[in-house]
């Protein structure tokens, strides 16, 4: 399966695997920026990607930056779908009590490819029931 892959800006870099049977590719900063503790910016790679058919990219925190520096991807995992074609963006948030700075060719998030399973929506009058039912969040308890 091929991932085409556009640089939008001479200086980006292209996602790579740090290791043979890694299923996220690391996603790289194109830009300067300093995140504040508890805020949120978009953060640009400088690429555009062309997926393949039915197919999407999650894009996913890192745990290492989570780990070391309480950053992490907002809305993970953030979808990227099959037709867009504009600039690959992070929402990093900075969960510390210190501002973080972000530099060009910082690895700041991961991508995986994932396939996507067509489904046609069809509103039913009732839906099969089941053993749990409407049983919500904690509705299995914690043991």
């Amino acid at each position: 399966m091929i991932l085409k892959i556009k640089r939008l800006s001479e200086g980006a870099i292209l996602p790579a695997f740090s290791h043979p049977g890694d299923a996220g590719m690391d996603l790289y900063s194109n830009v300067h920026e300093t995140i504040e503790p508890g805020k949120a910016k978009l953060i640009g790679t400088g690429l555009a990607i062309e997926l393949p058919e039915g197919t999407e990219a999650q894009v996913r925190p890192r745990s290492g930056l989570a780990l070391k520096s309480s950053v992490t991807v907002l809305n993970s995992p953030g979808t990227v779908d099959e037709g867009y074609r504009g600039e690959i963006g992070v929402i990093l948030i900075n969960h510390s009590d210190v501002p973080f700075r972000v530099e060009p060719g910082a690895r700041i998030a991961q991508m995986v490819v994932k396939p996507v399973i067509p489904v046609v929506i069809e509103e039913v009058p009732e839906l099969n029931n089941t053993k749990r039912g409407e049983g919500g969040f904690g509705s299995t308890g914690s043991r």
